[in-house]
C-alpha cells in the first residue's frame, strides 16, 4: 500500500482489503537496480512544481509530466518564485511549447493572490498532490494552500539555487477548500518503470514523427526518410525535447526488463521453494 490508498475495515475496525485504485504513481525505487517503489495512490490533479530560478528544466517538467500522463492523472504546472525572476513570462512560455493544451501557473507563494487559480482544483472530493525536486518552494506553497504552517521551509544555496528536503515523509491533510492534499517529498532520483502510454502523452508530436518514418526499425541517425531528422533540420521541433525522449524511452525500457526479469526469477524461486516443501512434507509421510 502507498500513501492515498483508501481501505475497507470490519465493525471491529480489521482490515479486509484495499479498495480498487484510480490512479497510481510509481517509479523505480532509489539506488536499486530492479525494485519498484509507489509513491501515492488515487491522485486526481498534480501540481507539477517548478521553481522559475536556476532549477528551471524543461527535461525535467516532461519526466514529470511522463509520471503523471502514465498514472492518467491531470498535471498542472506551477511555477514558483515569479517575483525573483525577470523573465517569468518567456520561460512560462517555453513550458506552454511543451504543450499547447498543458495547464500552467505562475505563482507567488508568499502572495495568496496569485494562488486563487490552484484553488479551484482543490474542492470536495478531489485529491491533489505536489511533486518536483527540493528547493523549488513546495513546502512554502503547502503552507499557502492550506493556510497554516503544515510544513517547514527551508533555505537554498545561493551557488546552485539548490535547496535541502524539508519534506522529509509523505502526508495527507484536509484543505479549507474540502479536497485532500498529498505531499511528497523532494525526488533526487525519479527514474521511469514501464511508461508507454505516459510517454505517448508528453511526447505526442516526437511519437508522430517516428510514424512517419519510412522504416519501421529506423535508428534516426542515417537513414533515408528519417522524419525526425528532417524535422529537426527544418528546426520544426527542438533537438533537446527530441534527445529527451529518447533518452527516457531507453530509460523505461531498461527498467521495465530489470522487473520483469525480476518477476519472472521471482516466480520460479516461488515454484522452487513450494516443490522443496512438497518433497519434505512426502518424505515425512512416507512417500
Amino acid at each position: 500500500m502507498t500513501v492515498g490508498d483508501w481501505i475497507l475495515l470490519d465493525e471491529q475496525h480489521r482490515f479486509l482489503r484495499l479498495l480498487e485504485r484510480r490512479s497510481l504513481f510509481r517509479r523505480k525505487a532509489p539506488g536499486s537496480k530492479v525494485d519498484e517503489q509507489f509513491i501515492a495512490a488515487n491522485v486526481d490533479t498534480v501540481f507539477i512544481v517548478c521553481s522559475l530560478n536556476d532549477d528551471f528544466n524543461l527535461s525535467r517538467i516532461e519526466r514529470y509530466l511522463t509520471l503523471v500522463n502514465e498514472a492518467q492523472a491531470e498535471a498542472v504546472i506551477v511555477l514558483t518564485k515569479s517575483d525573483l525572476c525577470d523573465d517569468a513570462d518567456p520561460k512560462r512560455q517555453q513550458v506552454q511549447e511543451l504543450d499547447p493544451f498543458l495547464l500552467i501557473e505562475t505563482v507567488n507563494a508568499l502572495e495568496s493572490s496569485t494562488l486563487q487559480g490552484l484553488r479551484s482544483w482543490c474542492g470536495k472530493g478531489q485529491t491533489i498532490a505536489f511533486m518536483g525536486s527540493s528547493g523549488v518552494g513546495k513546502s512554502t506553497l503547502v503552507n499557502s494552500l492550506m493556510n497554516n504552517h503544515v510544513q517547514v521551509t527551508g533555505a537554498i544555496r545561493e551557488d546552485d539555487s539548490k535547496g535541502r528536503h524539508t519534506t522529509t515523509s509523505r502526508s495527507i491533510h484536509k484543505m479549507p477548500e474540502g479536497g485532500l492534499l498529498l505531499d511528497t517529498p523532494g525526488m533526487r532520483e525519479i527514474q521511469l518503470t514501464a511508461s508507454e502510454v505516459g510517454l505517448a502523452e508528453t511526447f505526442s508530436d516526437v511519437e508522430l514523427l517516428v510514424e512517419q518514418c519510412r522504416f519501421g526499425d529506423c535508428q534516426h541517425t542515417n537513414e533515408p526518410g528519417c522524419a525526425i531528422r528532417t524535422a529537426l533540420e527544418n528546426d520544426a521541433i527542438d533537438a533537446r525535447r527530441v534527445d529527451n525522449y529518447f533518452k527516457l524511452m531507453r530509460e523505461q525500457a531498461r527498467n521495465s526488463a530489470s522487473l520483469a526479469e525480476r518477476r519472472s526469477n521471482d516466480k520460479q524461486l516461488g515454484k522452487f521453494y513450494r516443490s522443496v516443501q512438497s518433497e519434505s512434507r512426502n518424505r515425512k509421510k512416507g512417500y
